[in-house]
């Protein structure tokens, strides 16, 4: 039993709510941070069978990939679907929180998912559309805490380069100051200089962490007041945005890789467009409705590209470019995360002892269907 800012939190760390597009709105859409959670349902849309399932199961929090509230609403109309839902989610207790595009472009979410389905490597988004501003800290600490607070730091997200945490750099030196009256100095007398033996604790953050981090390493300092300095950095952290490209292990043909394609993805059919008899290497993707980075992915060398929704001339788009294009779905291309979503947090759950269940929605099915 745990509040639901914890899972906001743990959503936040799986899909930063900073990565979303502008014209997005994911996040606790019903319900309060507050409210207590026993169990949750993952779904990609919050609809009546989810509603009914969620009440059924007795769940306290629905995580859509769509946002179930996604432009304003000036009326709730009790006989309309969306006002009927929302009665029954508020009768029933239910909140909900969406992660949208936020989920689209985060690492390990819904695009590097479909990477891991198709063995892709050397992968690098599609469209930058995020570049994570980093800081560097500078802190002074007394040679014996000065461990203690650079764990601290680490623990708290400071100090990630690449695959490595916890980077810092430390160098000795002596520190100088005079507790004045009305201090309660940890090291020294008032009124009197003191010349101390401490640590320079350096290391890189990023700067939207920057208030966690500070917090942590006031905690861990023995100072009533550290010193600290905070500088800008001209080098970009982590970059990341909607799409993939990457390479296939080795070229194989479009219509085996098509076919590859939707043996992977929950999609009756796929739609492809195919414009020369290239071998496939680099492929390009987006989940869900992607035809805007058709031509970005020719641009950047793809032999094809996979995204959901596309539109007749968009597909004639393709054609005039020359780049093979597979039509997987918007369903086909998105559900996947609906499962591996529902895997994560149960693992979070685990490692935390949350006392919580959590299940997702496996009756979800493409609203189209194809008649033969």
């Amino acid at each position: 039993m745990i509040k639901c800012q914890v899972i906001m939190d743990a959503m936040e760390k799986i899909a930063p709510r900073i990565l979303a597009e502008e014209w997005d709105n994911p996040g606790l859409l019903l319900g309060s941070p507050s409210q207590t959670i026993n169990k949750i349902i993952i779904c990609l849309d919050v609809n009546s069978q989810v509603v009914e399932k969620a009440i059924t199961e007795k769940c306290d929090l629905i995580i859509s990939h769509h946002p179930f509230i996604f432009h304003a609403i000036k009326k709730i109309r009790t006989d309309l679907p969306q006002g009927h839902l929302i009665q029954k989610l508020l009768q029933n207790n239910i909140a909900v929180f969406a992660a949208h595009t936020n989920l689209d472009s985060a690492h390990g979410g819904i695009n590097d998912l479909l990477c891991e389905l198709w063995n892709l490597h050397d992968v690098a988004p599609l469209d930058i559309s995020f570049q994570e501003e980093l800081v560097k800290l500078v802190v002074f600490v007394p040679e014996a805490h000065a461990e203690k607070v650079r764990l601290a730091l680490g623990k708290a997200g400071a100090g990630f380069i690449g695959n490595y945490s916890h980077c810092s750099f430390v160098s000795e030196g002596t520190g100088h100051f005079l507790p004045l009256e009305g201090t309660h100095p940890f090291i020294g007398k008032i009124g009197k200089i003191a010349a101390v033996k401490e640590i320079k604790v350096e290391t890189i953050l990023p700067l939207k962490i920057k208030d966690r981090v500070i917090k942590a390493m006031l905690k861990a300092h023995p100072y009533e007041e550290p010193a600290y300095e905070i500088y800008p950095l001209k080098t970009n952290g982590d970059i990341t945005g909607l799409g993939r490209i990457g390479e296939l292990p080795e070229e194989t043909s479009f219509v085996d890789f098509a076919a590859a394609v939707k043996a992977s993805l929950p999609a009756n059919n796929v739609r492809i467009v195919k414009v020369n008899d290239k071998k496939i290497k680099k492929v390009a993707l987006c989940s869900g409705a992607g035809a805007e980075f058709i031509d970005k992915a020719k641009m950047m060398g793809a032999d094809v590209y996979i995204t959901g929704d596309v539109k007749y001339h968009e597909a004639q788009r393709a054609q005039d470019l020359g780049i093979n294009l597979i039509d997987g779905g918007h369903f086909g291309t998105e559900y996947p995360i609906v499962r591996a979503l529902s895997a994560e947090l149960q693992t979070l759950a685990q490692e935390n002892d949350w006392q919580i269940k959590i299940i997702y929605d496996q009756n979800a099915r493409d609203p189209f269907e194809t008649l033969q």
